[in-house]
């Protein structure tokens, strides 16, 4: 008999903070509201503001600088920011398997260096500088090692150490990496051993990929536009307790513009329909995996968590001129017809010949009383809704409102799992961690974390201790804002508190150095703020 739980840490890939039911969404989300109504919901959760970094800190316990993933997976001539985890982190999956559990994957990595699609002979998956999951403690993979993928016809697909192809005619990477899960988790109920199971959806990431019967369920939800969408997801939230009554919706996004001034406006439904679809596609999946679970009689010992792993991402693709040429994702269809990449009014998003993403405005809608985007380290960048769902331990469902951030899972689980986390792997010494449990929360409902949070990703930078937040988007001044009274970071208290912003200015200072934090843009490295400034309206 199992005396230790399993583990499922769910990802969703660029999913906002108000996108599911229970976090105020319209969104059809019953299996992970479901976790929420039996288990805990973090209301301040926060991750690391992009992809790569997130996923490298949830992974590692440790800030993504640390890990060698400070920007994104380009090398770019720094150990901190080499694109690639390093030999001095710890994955949760070598962490525990040291401890005796079986590791597994199902779905994006990301962590292990750039593939550029475009010149696929410029590099080898488990070469120098692209360490696969398999290579980093997980016992089985499957699969894609890049940034993003066509949801019908995926680039860099792997079985293991093995890149494959796609076989069945109807394949759609979302129900792939549900199925796999699924079937990772028979096999390995039939062990003594607890599994750790990380399963890392590209669901909603763009492109707006979905199946026809899904975005069927939400054509013409979305033609009152996205300012109705923000207020109504704002008043559930409240109604909930996930966000307080005193904390006012931002404005709407300067670079937005009014739905009543907004062309195309039966498009633009579709657009969120499709984004919807493939969040409902998501949690369908993870409906899979619960099944199975209590099928097999694993459920009640088994630790669930879900997050994202930043906020809604408002890129514009092939036409914002500020972005790398997504073509590199794309792919024909399986029977060699071409795909048209960009927000194009005169195509329906949604079908495998398209490439599209649902933009700023609805990004904004996502982000859900806050401000900004995926990228930036303003609430709507690096909120993630979390839930958490141990029916050995949790009797009762509760919110958790204290600050918490992605560093911190993995020491919670190491604690949940009774492992020991080790002072080497692999004969490289391991960083310590910098994250710490959260397990009060689980055992009592309550608990404080006591040291402060620190944020930087492309000149962006933040610190959280307590109630208060310093912040500063790329190009622009410090902020500073009482969390308590205004989440929603409308009332700049920067010229009243000088004392206290010295104080947390100096703590930033030292952790950059101590985290190897480089001042944007990098040493060498040519950067204009504009790249990630979001774009004035424009049509498609």
């Amino acid at each position: 008999m199992k005396t230790r739980p399993n583990v499922i840490l769910i990802l969703a890939d660029d999913m906002g903070y108000s996108d599911l039911g229970c976090f105020g969404s319209e969104i059809n989300t019953p299996n992970l509201d479901s976790l929420a109504d039996n288990g805990l919901r973090f209301s301040q959760m926060y991750n690391s503001a992009r992809c790569c970094p997130s996923r490298a800190a949830l992974l590692t316990g440790l800030n993504p600088q640390q890990t060698g993933v400070g920007h994104m997976v380009n090398d770019m001539g720094l150990p901190a920011y080499q694109g690639y985890l390093n030999k001095n982190c710890a994955t949760i999956a070598e962490v525990l398997k040291e401890n005796g559990y079986t590791t597994l994957m199902s779905g994006k990595w990301h962590v292990g260096g750039s593939y550029n699609l475009l010149d696929q002979d410029s590099w080898q998956p488990g070469n120098q500088g692209h360490p696969t999951p398999t290579q980093r403690g997980f016992d089985q993979f499957y699969g894609i090692v890049a940034g993003a993928a066509n949801f019908f016809h995926p680039r860099t697909l792997m079985e293991n150490e093995t890149l494959i192809d796609i076989d069945p005619p109807d394949f759609y990477l979302t129900d792939a990496i549900s199925e796999n899960a699924v079937s990772m988790i028979t096999k390995a109920s039939a062990t003594d051993n607890p599994f750790f199971l990380h399963v890392a959806y590209t669901a909603p990431h763009w492109p707006l990929h979905a199946l026809e019967e899904d975005i069927a369920k939400y054509r013409g939800h979305y033609r009152e536009g996205w300012d109705s969408l923000r207020q109504n997801r704002h008043e559930e939230q409240k109604g909930m307790g996930i966000v307080d009554n005193k904390w006012d919706i931002s404005p709407r996004d300067a670079s937005s513009r009014p739905w009543e001034e907004a062309e195309d406006k039966e498009w633009e439904d579709l657009r969120m329909a499709v984004y919807a679809a493939m969040i409902d596609r998501m949690d369908q999946g993870i409906g899979k995996i619960l099944t199975k679970l209590e099928e097999l009689g694993e459920d009640k010992n088994t630790v669930i968590m879900f997050l994202s792993d930043n906020g809604g991402c408002a890129e514009f693709l092939a036409e914002d001129t500020n972005r790398p040429d997504p073509s590199q994702y794309s792919s024909p269809t399986r029977d060699g017809r071409s795909m048209t990449i960009g927000n194009r009014k005169d195509l329906e998003p949604g079908t495998d010949t398209t490439f599209m993403s649902y933009d700023l405005a609805w990004a904004n809608a996502s982000n859900t009383p806050f401000r900004r985007f995926k990228r930036w380290t303003h609430e709507g960048g690096i909120s993630t809704p979390f839930i958490l769902k141990w029916p050995e331990k949790i009797t009762k469902p509760a919110i958790i409102n204290e600050a918490t951030h992605i560093i911190d899972i993995s020491a919670t689980i190491y604690e949940a799992a009774n492992a020991t986390y080790p002072s080497e792997i692999n004969g490289n010494f391991t960083k310590p961690l910098e994250g710490r449990s959260f397990m009060q929360a689980i055992e009592t409902d309550s608990w404080e974390r006591k040291e402060p949070i620190y944020w930087e990703h492309e000149g962006s930078k933040a610190m959280r201790h307590g109630e208060w937040k310093l912040v500063s988007e790329v190009g622009h001044n410090w902020e500073l804002y009482n969390m308590l009274e205004d989440r929603t970071e409308l009332s700049d208290l920067i010229n009243g508190e000088s004392d206290r912003v010295g104080k947390m200015l100096n703590s930033y200072k030292e952790w950059m150095d101590r985290c190897e934090v480089q001042n944007w843009p990098l040493p060498g490295h040519l950067w204009n703020p504009e790249m990630i400034a979001p774009h004035a309206h424009r049509s498609g």
